[in-house]
């Protein structure tokens, strides 16, 4: 399969990249930080919002759009970028995490995974058939086949019979991935890389996966409880091993410092609600770490969240702006602090692109972190 993934640039220092991957609605270049829009929506924002903070590609899911309003419905209506209004690159995620975060709510079985609705407990089964034709009624351009994420910690015996699984349900779903022309139009689909703490089984999914020569590939069940000196350990045993000409994609993290360190290990591609999760409850993200905008001290402050930081949060409102929203319980808030936040995470990922390219990504993002974990101890 011929690659959509350009690498433009490699730190000497660290395993950083700097890469486009072309797709159906446009070219991402990555490094790159991605907003969840779980249903459809990223909370609190509108897709004007997303475009104006640099917002390149976001994420849907395929089993909550699946349950509401339901693929068939979308697919009605234009497909989910019509239907939501973004005209840029989606990647869904195929209920994999669902999996795992669902674990009292499903049954794997050989096939694939039978849920109860977590909604009305109606009964539906995602296997690779399924995963793929929910995912072909979106229009996704990067689709995720449907894999079983492991908890943690999990016993090697049970772990191995989850990459197994995984493992015949990604050559599946490439298959169909295939059969129906889905590949051919230009979607992507992603493999995911399980093993949980377990290097050789790691190192054996990472090769199989890449023997089937898929257009990009996830780490996945990282950041699933285990410390997060394991959670790197894991990232870095599983990128040597996948090829150097495809995306590579961490799921479901995490904070500005735990991203810079992902790159440093050679991933190109995040996503996090973190940033629009905790905007709804007061907290900015500010290069000296994180301050809780409904505390008394910003009573009075006349600043901006972060001086010099261009998004329409910070060139308009100051932080007792901000705080009194909060307290008085406005909906505008949440709004403007998701919008600040989501700048804050995608500005890093522009300054992270740039200093790969000058050459000086690894003392730069040591730098940038120190800077953030000292001032994540003190008050701003």
């Amino acid at each position: 399969m011929a690659s959509h993934f350009q690498l433009l640039a490699k730190d000497a220092a660290t395993g950083a990249r700097r890469g486009r991957l072309s797709t159906l609605h446009g070219a991402v270049e990555t490094p790159v930080f991605m907003p969840v829009g779980t249903q459809g929506t990223v909370k609190a924002v509108t897709p004007e919002h997303l475009r104006a903070v640099g917002a390149q590609v976001i994420l849907g899911n395929t089993y909550h759009l699946n349950l509401r309003p339901g693929s068939g419905l979308i697919r009605e209506m234009g497909g989910l970028h019509r239907f939501m209004g973004w005209d840029g690159p989606i990647l869904t995620d195929s209920g994999g995490f669902q999996v795992f975060s669902l674990a009292k709510l499903r049954d794997v079985q050989a096939d694939g995974v039978a849920f109860q609705s977590h909604l009305d407990g109606a009964r539906l089964f995602l296997g690779p058939k399924e995963v793929m034709a929910i995912q072909s009624d979106l229009g996704s351009d990067i689709a995720m086949v449907i894999d079983e994420c492991p908890p943690w910690p999990v016993e090697r015996g049970a772990c191995a019979l989850a990459c197994e699984r995984s493992l015949r349900w990604a050559r599946r779903c490439r298959e169909i991935a295939e059969e129906s022309g889905f590949l051919a139009s230009g979607h992507h689909v992603f493999a995911i890389v399980q093993g949980s703490t377990y290097d050789d089984l790691r190192r054996e999914a990472a090769e199989a996966l890449a023997a089937l020569d898929f257009p990009g590939y996830a780490i996945g069940g990282v950041s699933v409880g285990e410390p997060e000196e394991e959670m790197f350990r894991q990232v870095g045993a599983v990128a040597p091993f996948l090829p150097a000409d495809r995306p590579r994609y961490t799921m479901g993290l995490g904070t500005p410092p735990q991203i810079l360190k992902m790159i440093a290990l050679g991933v190109d591609m995040f996503d996090c609600v973190l940033p629009t999760r905790v905007a709804r409850n007061g907290l900015a993200f500010t290069p000296d770490g994180t301050i809780n905008l409904r505390n008394e001290r910003f009573r009075s402050d006349s600043r901006p969240i972060v001086e010099g930081q261009d998004n329409y949060t910070c060139r308009n409102f100051s932080r007792a702006y901000m705080r009194h929203l909060f307290i008085a319980g406005e909906m505008l808030g949440g709004t403007l602090l998701t919008i600040h936040n989501l700048h804050f995470f995608l500005d890093l990922m522009s300054q992270a692109r740039a200093h790969i390219e000058a050459g000086d990504f690894g003392p730069w993002h040591r730098a940038w972190i120190g800077r953030y974990e000292q001032g994540a101890r003190l008050p701003l």
